[in-house]
């Protein structure tokens, strides 16, 4: 990875800064986005090669400034993971258009915007990288969450559409479809489910545990691990493809 530049969006937390370590790690220059400034400040000081800027993905004037101001700053982004996103379930019944636009806005409005940014950079170059975090929900239905079932899914249809406009153009595109992973969406969604059900925090969260057939929750780097192996050797004929993490789940 020595001399790329990579562009992880929520790279401060979770999936996404888990991510940006090992790119990182690998000796890409990995610029992580976000929402706040603090978050990103304080996973940027934990590494060599990450730099924060802040950036909203479902912002168009947002997105372009910070992708001009990465790029003014470090190069072409040759490695972009499209991994910000929001997850909250919500019976359909249930779901305005408030709701709806904010899971769309931010989910696949903001993969559409930044990958649009990203590949504006990436024509001039023989080699690329787009990943999208999808959802195990973006290849299958999610039981309480049709909003955010169609928002992966409609990464998951984006990222194959521009696998066939770029195939042997050097560039490929895919994404990663991991199941429930232990993140802070985790936390937020345990006592989200204990204030709807009436659950215990134990049991909330072994129900969420229970969709993962290993009977356990992904660590971020096994999906960080997925994302290093398709920006290394080998992985060109790889392309167009929803990876699932997912313990089984099928």
């Amino acid at each position: 990875m020595q001399g790329k530049h990579a562009l992880v969006t929520g790279g401060g937390t979770g999936i996404g800064l888990a991510i940006a370590d090992a790119l990182a790690g690998a000796g890409a220059e990995v610029t992580i986005t976000g929402r706040r400034a603090e978050v990103l400040e304080e996973a940027a000081a934990r590494r060599t090669g990450l730099h924060p800027l802040v950036m909203d993905v479902s912002d168009e004037a947002s997105v372009r400034d910070g992708f001009a101001a990465a790029v003014a700053a470090r190069g072409p982004v040759s490695i972009h993971v499209a991994n910000a996103g929001v997850a909250e379930g919500r019976a359909l019944h249930k779901t305005d258009l408030d709701f709806w636009r904010w899971m769309m806005a931010t989910n696949l409005d903001g993969a559409f915007l930044t990958i649009r940014e990203a590949l504006g950079t990436m024509r001039g170059l023989d080699w690329g990288r787009v990943i999208a975090v999808s959802s195990i929900a973006g290849v299958k239905g999610l039981k309480g969450g049709p909003a955010y079932s169609a928002s992966k899914h409609g990464m998951v249809g984006l990222v194959r559409s521009l696998a066939a406009d770029y195939a042997g153009k050097g560039i490929t595109f895919n994404a990663l479809c991991p199941a429930y992973v232990a993140t802070e969406i985790i936390d937020r969604n345990v006592v989200s489910i204990m204030e709807r059900t009436g659950l215990s925090e134990e049991e909330a969260m072994k129900l969420m545990v229970g969709v993962n057939p290993h009977g356990r929750l992904i660590e971020p780097s096994e999906v960080a691990a997925a994302a290093l192996w398709l920006c290394g050797p080998g992985s060109d004929s790889v392309n167009g493809q929803a990876i699932q993490i997912a313990g089984g789940e099928i």
